[in-house]
């Protein structure tokens, strides 16, 4: 009986052994099968998995519209008074549904595209209709003194008596995103009289990208090499914000750790920027790693040194400290534009309190990427931003001579989002979330009950020694105690 538990524990030892050898061998020859599986499959190029959804999003993308509706204009204009805003929307419209266009492979390993852009309404998606009248800042008339040099202002104001212009307007939805005639630019006698927020939109695109097809290295795919074929900007003077850093934010490089940052270029903030990991979350059952926009992307130089070149416009940010506001007129034809995130999220504490109507919050206002962290794709994006229209007093233009100091004028914040549809999750777990998870499930299966029967075999091998020694022991104590009554 002794000798039959004795084979039937050293083989329990052979076998535990072989299933964690098993189970450890699985966990390279799975990392490589992974590693070849992207390698392939995520080159930019024809007949890959990548390629079919760079050429063209198979989930819809939205942008969301909320719009500032002026309350108080004419205290405003008049007696200098706090504006008083209320948000309008979202009115939501359907975006980059059209493939990228202008492409060619290139022999340095990149590609080289255009996205075309385009805009559909979604009355489905809107809280109002594109009719919808607004009363916002007139763009035109209230830019006049940032535009032109005071010593022109006196001229400015005739211009805009002529056009009968006010610092307020009443214009629709459809008017103030995508373009009206301006009576101001009319007057002045412009080549394009036609302005709105995101004048012009259908049918344009924000230039040529050529990026990095990750064929000679995967660790580059998707990284912009160029932007309208120059390798860094000329809007900021310094080598450092003219850098283009990572991706257009659709895909990253495959294996990202949560201790890096995502660096991504914005054509329409006019500089690249970065997000950082937040928390693990799940989407459609597919693990992915959440990055956000933190407070000192857009901070003050004094919080963050390396934005001290993004500042060009000392007289109205308190010599460059404010922060949450980036200045975009140098990249705008000199329009006072300033860029933040919606309610003047993160912002200096002066700029949300110039104006009533705001709540700034985290959760309806940041910026973030659900990104899958093997592959590299962005499953779902939020890209909120809001567009600000900087005005500052003038002696000699009308409108502007109530004004009491520089005022950081919201006009428009947006949502541009997009999320995986279930289709392409069901395919996305079915070629790599479900496979990579039996894989890991095999592997810490095999370990486990390798582990555990070759401990258990080990524990018991041992005890049984023991207790066969122990019995020799007192076997020959009786012999001897025997030995000694005789």
């Amino acid at each position: 009986m002794y000798c039959d538990n004795k084979k039937l524990f050293y083989t329990g030892v052979v076998v535990g052994a072989l299933l964690l050898l098993i189970g450890g061998i699985l966990i390279p020859v799975g990392d490589k099968i992974i590693q070849d599986t992207i390698n392939k499959e995520g080159v930019i190029e024809e007949g890959t998995l990548a390629y079919e959804n760079w050429i063209q999003t198979g989930s819809p993308v939205y942008r969301q519209f909320w719009l500032f509706n002026v309350k108080n204009p004419s205290e405003i204009m008049n007696l200098g008074a706090k504006p008083v805003l209320e948000q309008k929307g979202p009115y939501t419209y359907r975006i980059r549904q059209l493939p990228k266009d202008i492409i060619t492979v290139n022999d340095n390993h990149t590609i080289s595209y255009r996205q075309p852009l385009s805009a559909v309404f979604q009355p489905d998606m809107s809280a109002g209709s594109e009719t919808d009248q607004i009363t916002a800042l007139n763009f035109a008339a209230a830019a006049a003194a940032s535009v032109y040099p005071p010593s022109t202002h006196g001229f400015v104001n005739l211009i805009l008596n002529k056009a009968n212009a006010s610092l307020f307007q009443t214009r629709t939805v459809v008017e103030l995103l995508w373009g009206y005639e301006d009576p101001v630019l009319k007057q002045v006698n412009s080549k394009d009289p036609i302005t709105g927020l995101f004048y012009p939109y259908n049918g344009s695109s924000d230039g040529i990208y050529e990026v990095y097809t990750g064929k000679d290295d995967i660790n580059k795919v998707a990284i912009i090499d160029r932007w309208m074929n120059k390798t860094k900007l000329t809007f900021w003077d310094d080598p450092y914000c003219d850098m283009i850093n990572g991706t257009d934010a659709s895909s990253f490089p495959p294996f990202l750790h949560d201790r890096e940052k995502l660096y991504f270029y914005s054509s329409d903030i006019c500089r690249s920027i970065f997000a950082e990991y937040e928390q693990k979350k799940k989407l459609k059952e597919i693990p992915v790693h959440r990055f956000v926009v933190p407070p000192k992307a857009l901070a003050s130089f004094l919080e963050n040194p390396d934005n001290h070149c993004y500042c060009k416009d000392m007289s109205v940010s308190q010599n460059c400290t404010f922060g949450g506001i980036l200045g975009i007129s140098i990249c705008k034809e000199k329009k006072p534009i300033y860029i933040s995130l919606p309610h003047f999220l993160y912002a200096t504490d002066k700029i949300v309190n110039a104006v009533d109507g705001l709540s700034p919050n985290k959760e309806e206002h940041e910026t973030f990427l659900d990104v899958e962290p093997v592959t590299g794709f962005t499953l779902r994006v939020a890209k909120r931003i809001q567009i600000n229209l900087m005005f500052k007093p003038s002696k000699k233009i009308k409108i502007l001579k109530n004004i009491k100091e520089p005022i950081f004028f919201p006009l428009v914040w947006l949502n541009e989002t997009g999320t995986v549809d279930d289709e392409t999750a069901k395919v996305f777990r079915g070629s790599l979330t479900t496979p990579m998870t039996a894989l890991g499930i095999t592997q810490l299966t095999l370990i486990c009950i390798g582990s555990l029967l070759f401990l258990s075999c080990v524990i018991a091998i041992c005890r049984t020694l023991m207790k066969k020694e122990t019995t020799k022991k007192n076997v020959g104590m009786e012999k001897f105690e025997t030995a000694l009554r005789y």
